[in-house]
C-alpha cells in the first residue's frame, strides 16, 4: 500500500531526519516505487514537488534531504499505483485553491466505484488523472465550498465536521487513510491498511507522534518576521503510515480523525 507522512510544528520545521527512512520505504525497504511527492505551506501558498521515479533512488529527493526547506505543515506521499497508471497527473498529494488558501490532500488505500457514491458530485472540481484517491478530494472540495467561500474563514468546528462527515461516507468503501490540509491545520483520518504477516486490511491505518525539541542548536531557525529562536522549544506533530523512528508513535483507532496544529493534537 502507499505511505503518508506529514509533520505540523509551531515553528518552521524540515523534515530531513524522518525523510531518510521514509526514503528507504519508496522502494528498498517498501514496495512504493511508482512516484512520491512533498508538499510544503509557505506562508498562504505552498512549495509542491512530485517525481514518477522512486524516491529511494531520486536525485531530486535526495536533493531535499540536504537542502530542507522548512515549513510549520508538511504533507509528503509515496506511491504504489493501483487505480491509474503511472504519471505525474496520478502522483499525490494534490492540490486545489479554495476560499483564498491551497488545500492538499493525500489518500493512502482504495475506494472502490467512490463515483457511485450516494450524491456524489464534484463541485466546481474535476480530477486531472485517474486516481479514485483524486475523484475522493474533489469530493472533498465539494462539501468544503459552502464554508469557504462565506465572507469568513470558517471556524474549526465547522471544518472538521465536514472533513468527519466525508471520511465516515467513505470508509465503507475500502481503506481510507488519508492527510488533508487547509493551510491553518493538518486533519489526519486512519482507518486499516495491509499488516505484516496478517491477510486483509486492519487498523492501524495511521500511527502519530507529538515532539518537544529544543532549537537552541538551530542557529539558522527564525521567526516570520526575522528574529531569531535561539533557546525557544520547538513542538512537533508527526503522523505517518508506519512508525519511522523508535520513538513511541501512538497509533490511530479505526475511522478516528484527529487535528493537528502549531505541533499539538487540538481536536479529535
Amino acid at each position: 500500500m502507499c505511505e503518508l507522512f506529514s509533520l505540523a510544528s509551531e515553528y518552521p520545521a524540515d523534515v530531513s531526519f524522518s525523510l531518510d527512512e521514509f526514503k528507504r520505504h519508496g522502494g528498498l525497504s517498501g514496495p512504493n516505487k511508482d512516484g512520491w511527492g512533498i508538499a510544503f505551506y509557505e506562508q498562504n501558498d505552498l512549495r509542491l514537488i512530485r517525481e514518477t521515479d522512486a524516491a529511494a533512488t531520486s536525485p531530486c529527493l535526495e536533493f531535499l534531504r540536504h537542502h530542507a526547506y522548512r515549513s510549520k505543515i508538511i504533507v509528503s506521499h509515496l506511491r504504489l499505483a493501483t487505480s491509474g497508471p503511472v504519471g505525474l497527473r496520478n502522483t499525490q498529494p494534490f492540490c486545489r485553491e479554495l476560499g483564498g488558501s491551497m488545500h492538499l490532500f493525500a489518500h493512502n488505500g482504495d475506494l472502490l466505484d467512490i463515483h457511485r457514491l450516494p450524491g456524489f458530485g464534484m463541485g466546481h472540481y474535476r480530477p486531472v488523472g485517474e486516481t479514485d484517491s483524486e475523484l475522493a478530494f474533489c469530493h472533498l472540495l465539494q462539501g468544503l465550498q459552502e464554508i469557504w467561500l462565506a465572507a469568513e474563514p470558517p471556524d474549526l468546528e465547522l471544518r472538521y465536521a465536514v472533513v468527519a462527515a466525508f471520511a465516515q461516507k467513505i470508509r465503507p468503501l475500502g481503506p481510507a487513510n488519508f492527510i488533508y490540509s487547509d493551510g491553518d491545520y493538518l486533519f489526519a483520518h486512519g482507518h486499516k491498511r495491509s499488516q505484516t504477516g496478517r491477510e486483509g486490511f486492519h487498523p492501524p491505518g495511521l500511527h502519530w507522534l507529538c515532539r518537544n525539541c529544543s532549537l537552541a542548536s538551530e542557529a539558522t531557525t527564525m521567526h516570520a518576521d526575522g528574529s531569531a529562536l535561539d533557546g525557544k522549544r520547538q513542538q512537533v506533530a508527526l503522523v505517518a503510515s508506519v512508525p519511522l523512528t523508535n520513538e513511541r508513535w501512538l497509533p490511530f483507532a479505526e475511522g478516528e480523525l484527529i487535528v493537528f496544529g502549531n505541533g499539538r493534537r487540538i481536536a479529535s
